[in-house]
């Protein structure tokens, strides 16, 4: 594809070598901007495709201009990558941008740099890549640590996503955490993953826990991850053995109670 993008482009520079013509008198300072006048570059075509454009270079000048280009923010390839304009003249650039087969439906921008004389102008270019567009985003990878749940975003579409997330923890006597929708300060392009953090400042001491989480994005089925989540702090554990502790010694005492009272009760003058 671009091999051929490069032949298309070799082709169209030297047809395009009549295309020098006599700049407007009066003009003050190298331009470059792209045919016709346009304000920006506008391209647009299915993925896996090249498409082509041309950018007017104008030199008012009294002597040639070299100007080198470069493309930005996209796969731009021109038909020479320095071009010299002669004196009060203007030259069309053919150039073309490859998208490629993996490149998702929407808006995408780029630029295109020119720079000569010590000075840079920049165009820019805007292309529209057509196809179906799909939201669909995952939450992966969840998981607890000590007081902060920590969890992956990852966005499977085709579109640009603005997820929102609530949080809900259950654990062996209820409901622990109860946080509801609330919008992530962040946006994911497609196939772009993201890795989180919640603070969870007041988890359970003694608990055993089933933490739900649940991503939103406008247009996207809501997506679900869980994890479990075991709870055991140090007074926590040493309450619960004081009591058991405690429990036991009351048994203990309780035996030992009914033994004597079944002594007490023994009959007179019954051989011990």
């Amino acid at each position: 594809m671009r091999a051929a993008a490069r032949s298309g482009l070799v082709a169209a520079a030297t047809a395009l070598v009549g295309a020098v013509a006599a700049a407007p008198p009066g003009s003050q300072g190298w331009t470059a901007a792209p045919a016709a006048g346009r304000p920006y570059a506008y391209l647009e075509g299915p993925a896996g495709s090249v498409l082509q454009d041309t950018l007017s270079v104008t030199n008012p000048g009294a002597g040639p201009l070299t100007v080198r280009l470069a493309g930005q923010g996209a796969p731009v390839a021109f038909a020479a990558r320095t071009v010299t304009v002669p004196a009060r003249t203007r030259a069309d650039v053919p150039f073309a941008v490859t998208v490629t087969a993996d490149t998702p439906p929407g808006d995408h921008r780029g630029t295109v740099r020119a720079t000569a004389a010590g000075r840079e102008v920049r165009v820019d270019l805007r292309l529209r890549v057509n196809g179906p567009r799909l939201a669909a985003l995952t939450v992966e990878d969840v998981r607890v640590d000590a007081g902060t749940l920590r969890y992956t975003l990852v966005n499977r579409g085709t579109t640009v996503l603005a997820p929102t997330l609530a949080i809900r923890a259950e654990g062996l006597l209820g409901t622990v955490l109860d946080r509801p929708d609330h919008v992530l300060p962040l946006t994911l392009r497609p196939g772009e993953r993201a890795v989180r953090t919640e603070p969870w400042p007041d988890p359970p001491a003694l608990d055993s826990v089933t933490v739900r989480l649940t991503a939103t994005a406008p247009g996207a089925a809501p997506a679900t991850a869980r994890a479990e989540a075991a709870f055991a702090s140090g007074p926590a554990l040493a309450a619960v053995a004081g009591l058991l502790l405690a429990a036991g010694g009351g048994g203990a005492w309780a035996v030992r109670r009914r033994g004597g009272s079944r002594t007490e009760r023994a009959p007179e003058g019954a051989t011990p």
